[in-house]
C-alpha cells in the first residue's frame, strides 16, 4: 500500500519536473548558441579588425551559469549524471538502492542550501545595486535565475528520491 502511494508521488512529481527541466534546458541550449555566436564574433573581430567586442566576456559568464544551471535538472531526469558504481554494482540491489536512497537525500540538502543561500544572496546583490564592471549589468538577477535553476534541480532529485524510497520499501 505505501509503495503504490511512493509511486503514484514520483510519478506526480515526474508530470512536474520533466516538462519543467525540458523548458528550461531548452532555454539553456539557445543561450548556449548566443554564447557561441558571440564569442565566434568577438575572436574574429579582435583577430581580423583589431576591435574585440566590449564586454564580450562578461555577458559570456553570464550566459555560462545559464547554461550550466539549465542542465542540472535534465539531467537528473534522465538519469544521464556520471555515477561511478565500482563497489555499488557488486552490492545486492537492495542495498544498492537504499545507497542511492542516501545519495538522492544528501543531494536534495545540498542543493536546498545552495539554493537557500542564491536567494539570500541575490537579495543581497539587489540591496548594494550591484553591477557588472563593464557593461554596468544588474548582477542580482542572475542569482535568481541560480535559484530558480536549482529548484527545478531539487525538484528532480526529490521525485528520484521519492522513486528509489519506493523501490527501498518495495524490496
Amino acid at each position: 500500500m505505501i509503495t503504490m502511494w511512493l509511486k503514484g508521488i514520483a510519478s506526480f512529481l515526474n508530470k512536474i519536473a520533466n516538462p519543467l527541466s525540458r523548458s528550461i534546458s531548452n532555454v539553456g541550449a539557445g543561450i548556449l548558441v548566443l554564447m557561441m555566436f558571440l564569442t565566434a564574433m568577438d575572436v574574429l573581430l579582435r583577430y581580423f579588425l583589431n576591435r574585440p567586442i566590449s564586454g564580450a566576456l562578461e555577458l559570456t559568464q553570464y550566459m555560462m551559469l545559464i547554461v550550466v544551471v539549465s542542465g542540472l535538472a535534465l539531467c537528473t531526469v534522465e538519469k544521464s549524471h556520471v555515477r561511478v558504481e565500482v563497489l555499488i554494482e557488486r552490492l545486492p540491489r537492495k542495498i544498492k538502492t537504499i545507497l542511492y536512497c542516501i545519495t538522492s537525500l544528501l543531494s536534495l540538502g545540498l542543493f536546498s542550501l545552495i539554493t537557500r543561500q542564491a536567494v539570500v544572496y541575490a537579495g543581497f546583490l539587489l540591496d548594494g545595486k550591484l553591477t557588472s564592471p563593464v557593461l554596468f549589468i544588474p548582477t542580482f538577477p542572475f542569482a535568481i535565475i541560480l535559484a530558480l535553476g536549482t529548484t527545478v534541480f531539487c525538484l528532480a532529485i526529490f521525485a528520484e528520491f521519492v522513486y528509489f524510497l519506493s523501490k527501498a520499501v518495495n524490496e
